[in-house]
């Protein structure tokens, strides 16, 4: 008779659907943080949480100064991703994956999903302003030559905090 073989508690967590939210700071960005949060506590997830530091124009001249602002900008990023970690672990007692990147949102997001295989779905709150749902929004609802290579939530900006516990 054989012991029976004890799971790798790493392994284990590796192998668990991750559900990606990208954080910018906004109202909307946190209802999406909330809804994920609650869903993946239900399913047994991971929330991932991916901050995008968007490049700048600079010329050469201004080098020092660019890579002074990218430094406070990376600063910033990390602030925020602490400060929303706590509110995931609150929400759902979930310790969050953070990660930033530099680069192009769009382009950061799909490589990310692309080299991550546990990431399932990507959580986004739609915008309620003047400006339209949002720049990732509209780009996942738009573009239908190319499928986007996971499900994605699209959760309304106002969600109130009930309607949150109720959907998720």
């Amino acid at each position: 008779m054989s012991e029976p073989e004890i799971p790798d508690p790493a392994a284990t967590a590796q192998k668990r659907r991750k559900f990606l939210v990208i954080v910018d700071g906004t109202p909307e960005s946190e209802i999406a943080i909330h809804f994920a949060s609650l869903r993946a506590s239900h399913t047994n997830g991971v929330v991932t949480l991916l901050a995008v530091l968007e490049p700048g124009e600079a010329s050469q001249q201004w080098l020092g100064v660019k890579n002074i602002m990218k430094e406070e900008a990376r600063e910033e990023a990390e602030k925020l991703l602490h400060r929303l970690a706590a509110q995931v672990n609150e929400y759902a007692g979930i310790i969050p994956e953070l990660l930033i990147r530099e680069g192009r949102r769009v382009e950061q997001v799909m490589q990310l999903i692309t080299e991550d295989r546990n990431i399932a779905i990507l959580v986004l709150a739609a915008g309620l302003g003047k400006e339209g749902p949002g720049p990732l929004v509209s780009r996942v609802a738009s573009d239908a030559e190319q499928a986007f290579p996971i499900p994605v939530t699209v959760v309304p900006g106002n969600l109130t905090e009930e309607a949150i516990r109720s959907l998720a």
